[in-house]
């Protein structure tokens, strides 16, 4: 099989966010939706599903959470790759870190919007000694018609 964990959400199930139906703030959708860009996914597919974070939301951010990944080890980091799409400033993408042993999250990765309406694609590597969780959270400060933030086909290795 292949070393990556793949959630490209072409399917409603990805065990590794096992709430993600219970989170309604990111929406699983295509560009064919109707409610803004992007108007594909990062293969430039229209019919092709991604999450994005509901543009109903006035001001308030979306955590999608992943199971429970056990400790890493110098053999086997915790790679996650994921391609992303933050458009207009008033937008933030943030991947955080949370170990079971404390309450806070810690970001380890952030951007906020460009005016370049495209996809990119980011790789993190994690190193914990205890079980932890990931989450990536969309923030919106304001809202404006035409602006978005969306998460598309994101693989963990096998050391998560």
């Amino acid at each position: 099989g292949s070393p990556w964990n793949n959630c490209d959400f072409e399917t409603n199930l990805c065990k590794v966010f096992p709430e993600f139906n219970l989170q309604s703030s990111w929406i699983r959708r295509n560009g064919r939706s109707g409610m803004g860009p992007p108007y594909s996914d990062h293969n430039g597919n229209e019919s092709a599903y991604f999450l994005s974070v509901s543009s109903e939301m006035q001001s308030s951010s979306a955590a999608l959470r992943t199971s429970v990944f056990l400790p890493t080890d110098e053999e086997h980091l915790c790679q996650i790759r994921y391609h992303y799409w933050v458009s207009q400033m008033s937008r933030t993408l943030m991947v955080g870190l949370q170990k079971l042993s404390e309450d806070t999250v810690t970001n380890i990765w952030q951007v906020s919007g460009e005016l370049r309406n495209q996809w990119n694609v980011n790789t993190i590597t994690i190193n914990s000694t205890e079980k932890f969780e990931v989450i990536f959270s969309g923030m919106v400060e304001t809202q404006r018609q035409g602006e978005s933030v969306a998460i598309d086909d994101i693989t963990f290795s096998e050391g998560c």
